[in-house]
């Protein structure tokens, strides 16, 4: 497709399906935005009263979300594998919303209520495309179709089946004590949450295409084919032997259905699991979220980054500017897809220069 804001979409597309493989055609892959950059408070235009008396009422107004994201792509150049990508977004628990799940809304993101306080709650969840999230997810999409005229992508919102939709049903705490108390509930209420993935990933995915868009989410790296962002941070609560009972099976049977899969690493919680994963053929990538704190610097996962690449498979770093020269002289750059803070245009170029002679 041809972007108005991107000429250079092409030409970053063959790095990035490259990078799928683990290979490189003329340098890594750049994108110059951090992770979860987009909800940061300071991304958001306040909106009055009038236009929206609460928070909900923000995240509901088509025009006030269309409107914020066109005036954040206004003038920007996007360099190296940058795309300007608009995702409806109610928040990273709308999967399970879409079965009868109320959301809670804050400033920047959403959370599920966690309805099924007893085992007969269950019995009220049901997945329907009439249900209210559903339907404005679907409208935020339509609306940015219509609107992008080939200045922006239009992706699919952030889908968490399986285990974390079981987690955002009965909450966290529940789930942990269910492993010991009833450990056949909690696998069939994350099987459960697994039902209509298939169904919804297509819903969006086949109506992208019918308007020439490549497959992409929050992560906001594109692939022509089917791309998914397997995940389970509740991964990081439990024992490897739980993680293999209850969530593996479903990672598996997920990824299967895609062209491309990038599964999100949430800290080293998450990265304990790291082995069983590897072992997934369809996995193609890993997103390595470090945390903050004493998890920073990136230096100290250089060998958990390594692991990852010696399995044959590509990731996803995030990096501050002044530990580029450092990762770049410990880590080979095959398969490396860098993720840096936005910067002036002139600043992003300088560091693109660099990580063209990294080799």
């Amino acid at each position: 497709m041809d972007l108005i804001t991107k000429p250079d979409f092409e030409k970053a597309m063959e790095r990035v399906e490259a990078w799928f493989e683990g290979s490189i055609i003329d340098r890594a892959p750049v994108r110059f935005s951090r992770h979860n950059a987009f909800a940061e408070i300071s991304a958001y235009d306040q909106p009055n009263r009038e236009q929206c008396p609460s928070i909900k009422d923000r995240w509901f107004d088509v025009d006030y979300q269309l409107n914020r994201f066109i005036k954040s792509i206004e003038g920007r150049t996007f360099l190296a594998e940058t795309f300007p990508v608009f995702w409806p977004n109610l928040g990273p628990d709308i999967y399970a919303a879409f079965h009868g799940c109320p959301l809670e809304f804050g400033a920047t993101t959403s959370w599920s209520a966690h309805p099924v306080k007893t085992w007969n709650d269950e019995k009220s969840l049901e997945f329907s495309f009439e249900n209210e999230y559903f339907r404005k997810i679907d409208e935020l999409t339509d609306a940015a179709l219509a609107l992008c005229s080939n200045n922006f992508l239009v992706g699919y919102t952030d889908l968490h089946p399986g285990t974390d939709c079981a987690m955002a049903w009965r909450g966290g705490d529940r789930l942990c004590l269910d492993l010991y108390d009833a450990p056949e509930k909690a696998v069939a209420l994350a099987k459960f949450g697994e039902t209509h993935f298939f169904e919804v990933f297509d819903y969006f995915d086949e109506k992208l295409k019918n308007h020439g868009h490549p497959s992409v989410t929050w992560m906001e790296i594109p692939s022509f084919g089917k791309m998914h962002i397997p995940s389970c941070d509740f991964a990081s609560m439990i024992s490897r032997n739980q993680f293999e009972k209850l969530a593996l099976p479903l990672i598996q049977e997920e990824v299967r259905h895609m062209t491309h899969n990038i599964f999100h690493v949430d800290g080293k919680g998450v990265g304990r699991h790291i082995a069983p994963l590897l072992d997934i053929a369809e996995i193609h990538a890993f997103q390595w979220v470090q945390g903050m704190g004493r998890d920073q610097p990136i230096m100290q996962w250089v060998p958990f980054i390594e692991r990852i690449q010696s399995a044959n498979k590509s990731v996803v770093i995030d990096l501050l500017p002044d530990e580029l020269d450092h990762f770049m002289d410990a880590v080979e750059p095959e398969g490396v897809f860098l993720c840096l803070p936005s910067a002036s245009e002139q600043e992003e170029q300088t560091l693109l220069n660099k990580i063209s002679r990294w080799k």
